[in-house]
């Protein structure tokens, strides 16, 4: 414990002079440090909502919207059930939040209630614990049949699209995962947003409203776009705009298929890129499922036009110049690089399954969190003055020596922070000042075992030596324990909490490295030089 190799001490020095550089940057206004390219010092920690303000919204879902999606979609195995049955029926339809419809033969009647009511029996589970059916079936003698969502369906499918939407909105806001927004749902269905220095809360706006439902449909070739807009739209096709305007500046309008030929839920990736007269587009992928009905659809219709369809607006319509079987293609359009970006997130991210609206928009000034800093600055001075002064008070050069190595520590941290640009909130100052505290506890057991072996009778190399090898063991198993306990707060937590377990956990590294390296090093060097008869410890 007492040798410390060459490259050890290149090391820790390279390390601890890096830590100093990469966090001089927060010491200085950001425009400073503008430009300075990627990897360089010049990041500086990213201050949460509660520091430095942002933007706070309320979305609400449209639950309306969510039962209505369900109710066309049950709509479609209701037809797939009457043909199997080769049941005549009339009316199949959504009408008063119900799937309704005539069986015109009455002897079918049982038969049909019967079917239809295996299929939609999902047995979900309440808030209770008890089970029950999502969906409620009933029929009359003479054929009329109604298929209603029941109150804890109706409960159950609101909370799965609040969750869903929650997780899609955490992609889209959050794609590196450090930026710590607050995201949970309020009430049955409202959801609350916020997200810390936002300098463009409209853009924010726009990201989080777009719904991002990417479909592939066929262009409808035999009709014509003019009697579609007098009103004479076809029922086996729809009338949508297209992205791009006419040379008149006109809105254009396309006629294309209802059928879908392939959801965006086949994507499996979609990336920003250029094309080859370098106009930005994006890229994407589909699954194996997607892949392999995008190759059918494309052979099957080479030299027809394949309309893109993105939130009920047609981006691009290309025509089809041969089969495309690799599962990839490209979207093109007059994008700008941010929009392929924008966009290209939008699709990794997945389509919303519902809209939102804004009930509630508030911008959360940085007054409160200029006090809220200042607080955290007076409560770490102070933390780190009690144990600078214990620390020499109570084991002399040793203590200053683990001083200078606390330093080395808190400017650590701040490189860490600055460099993965995890977002600091208030919790995260407690959890800083926490490791203040904590960064000395591994010196003390260290330096409590050196005494130790000096009553024993130990020289000072072999007292010094025996204390760092028989305190290691202790050091370790308290480090790792608090970091499991940090780690469960990441995973499980959600905003502050995982801000505090971030640098929770980052303090207690750096911790482990200036107690165990960087004061070792310092004990080592004046070891070596003053060669002492007695220790001051």
């Amino acid at each position: 414990m007492v040798q410390i190799s060459t490259w050890n001490k290149i090391l820790i020095a390279v390390i601890c002079a890096l830590g100093i550089v990469y966090s001089i940057p927060n010491f200085f206004d950001k425009s400073v440090f503008e430009g300075v390219p990627d990897g360089l010092p010049g990041k500086q920690i990213s201050l949460g909502l509660d520091l430095q303000g942002g933007s706070h919204l309320l979305l609400q879902v449209a639950s309306d919207v969510v039962i209505k999606q369900r109710l066309d979609d049950e709509t479609d195995r209701i037809r797939g059930i009457l043909r199997t049955a080769k049941a005549k029926y009339q009316g199949l339809a959504v009408s008063g939040g119900a799937v309704v419809f005539k069986l015109l033969d009455p002897t079918k009647v049982d038969a049909i209630r019967s079917e239809v009511s295996a299929l939609f029996r999902t047995g979900i589970f309440t808030p209770s614990g008890e089970s029950a059916d999502e969906l409620a079936v009933t029929a009359t003698e003479d054929g009329d049949f109604s298929l209603q969502m029941t109150e804890a369906g109706r409960k159950a499918l609101i909370a799965r699209t609040v969750e869903q939407i929650i997780a899609i909105l955490g992609i889209r806001i959050n794609p590196q995962g450090v930026l710590e927004p607050t995201i949970q749902r309020q009430g049955e269905d409202r959801i609350l947003l916020q997200v810390p220095g936002v300098d463009d809360p409209e853009a924010l706006k726009a990201r989080i409203g777009k719904q991002a439902k990417m479909t592939f449909h066929m262009v409808d070739e035999s009709n014509s776009v003019e009697q579609a807009l007098k009103g004479q739209v076809p029922p086996t096709s729809m009338l949508l705009p297209m992205r791009d305007v006419g040379s008149s500046g006109q809105p254009q309008h396309i006629l294309v298929q209802k059928r879908v030929r392939v959801g965006g839920d086949h994507l499996v990736d979609a990336q920003a890129s250029f094309g080859a007269s370098n106009q930005p587009v994006v890229s994407f992928r589909f699954d194996s499922i997607g892949a392999r009905r995008f190759g059918d659809t494309t052979r099957e219709n080479v030299n027809r036009r394949l309309a893109i369809v993105l939130d009920n607006e047609v981006i691009s319509a290309p025509n089809i110049e041969s089969a495309i079987l690799g599962g990839s293609g490209i979207i093109t359009g007059r994008f700008t690089v941010q929009e392929t970006q924008d966009l290209a997130l939008l699709l990794r991210a997945g389509a919303l399954p519902a809209p939102v609206t804004f009930l509630e928009e508030r911008s959360v000034g940085p007054g409160l969190g200029r006090d809220s800093i200042e607080a955290g600055k007076v409560a770490s001075l102070i933390g780190l003055a009690f144990v600078l002064i214990y620390m020499v008070v109570s084991y002399g050069l040793f203590g200053v020596l683990a001083n200078i190595a606390l330093f080395f520590n808190i400017a650590l941290i701040t490189a860490l922070l600055s460099v993965l640009q995890a977002t600091l909130t208030l919790p995260g100052i407690a959890g800083i000042v926490l490791t203040i505290g904590m960064a000395v506890d591994a010196n003390v057991l260290i330096f409590e075992r050196i005494r130790e072996e000096t009553r024993n009778g130990r020289t000072p190399i072999s007292a010094i030596d025996s204390g760092y090898r028989r305190a290691m063991t202790t050091i370790i198993d308290a480090n790792i324990t608090t970091l499991i306990a940090a780690i469960l707060l990441y995973a499980f937590g959600t905003g502050p909490i995982k801000g505090f377990a971030v640098t929770l956990s980052i303090g207690l590294m750096t911790s482990m490295f200036t107690a165990v390296m960087v004061t070792r090093l310092f004990v080592v060097l004046w070891l070596r030089r003053t060669r002492p008869q007695v220790l001051p410890v």
